[in-house]
């Protein structure tokens, strides 16, 4: 049963990471429901999001390898590298600092009840506001390091649990004048510096709670989060300029919703 739940957490996570609903908030309010008992200190949902970041990596792998190699001769991969670790800089700020509060405080399922509908009620509001607004910037490379200072600021509101990364993300940049797409894909390329760094801070401060009998169950749950994170980038900007991001924000408000209704009457 325990490694039927790490698979079903593990594909909720590569699902949810990219898409504007909340990884985070989907665990929490997953692990609560079906009452998971994995490695202490929240290692197993700290492990996981790794299985997503390798999935980034390896569907845009040719593109990683074109800007890090080519950072010394090549303005266009200087410009892209630039933007990501200016945008990635408040994370490691705010992050470091709030860490604690963040993790003590505002990991309930109550709060992500509340964000995810809160979030939804944003999505709708801004999508409206852009509808029919042209975009000044249409790849990642022409950010001018003010726009994308602006867009890592964005960004740090995620640190509220159900808020969601990817969602504060693209929707800060669509606010900025970032194009749809671009703003989609300069998530997935912000995930990777922020969600690693995340990763291995959460790690060095629950390094006591490791444990070498649930490595299975972490792995399980990290493979899981692979395949279905490569699932989702390969169809997210796809779905994305057909459909908007209004069906997200339904979404959000439905499952809000039905978890405030749920916490309410248990």
């Amino acid at each position: 049963m325990e490694f039927l739940q790490a698979t079903l957490l593990g594909v909720v996570e590569g699902l949810t990471e990219f898409l504007p609903v909340s990884s985070t908030g989907h665990l929490i309010l997953l692990i609560d429901l079906i009452g998971f008992r994995g490695p202490p200190g929240k290692v197993f949902e700290i492990v996981i999001q790794l299985g997503a970041i390798l999935a980034v990596c390896w569907v845009y792998r040719q593109r990683l390898v074109t800007a890090v190699f080519g950072v010394g001769h090549d303005p266009v991969a200087r410009a892209f590298v630039r933007n990501i670790l200016i945008a990635f800089a408040p994370a490691v700020v705010i992050g470091v600092a709030a860490h604690r509060f963040i993790k003590e405080v505002l990991f309930s399922p109550w709060v992500v009840s509340a964000t995810l509908i809160l979030g939804g009620v944003a999505i709708l509001a801004i999508e409206r506001l852009v509808r029919n607004r042209k975009a000044s910037y249409l790849t990642s490379e022409n950010f001018p390091l003010p726009l994308a200072f602006k867009i890592g600021l964005c960004q740090t509101v995620s640190m509220i649990p159900g808020v969601s990364r990817s969602g504060a993300t693209i929707m800060g940049a669509l606010l900025l004048g970032v194009d749809r797409r671009a703003a989609t894909e300069f998530s997935f390329f912000l995930a990777i510096p922020t969600m690693t760094g995340a990763t291995a801070y959460d790690l060095y401060k629950n390094w006591n709670s490791l444990d070498p009998g649930n490595i299975g169950l972490v792995l399980v749950g990290f493979v899981a989060a692979f395949f279905a994170a490569m699932l989702v980038i390969r169809t997210a900007i796809a779905f994305i300029s057909r459909h908007g991001f209004m069906p997200f924000a339904w979404y959000r408000i439905a499952i809000g919703s039905i978890m405030l209704t749920i916490l309410m009457i248990r």
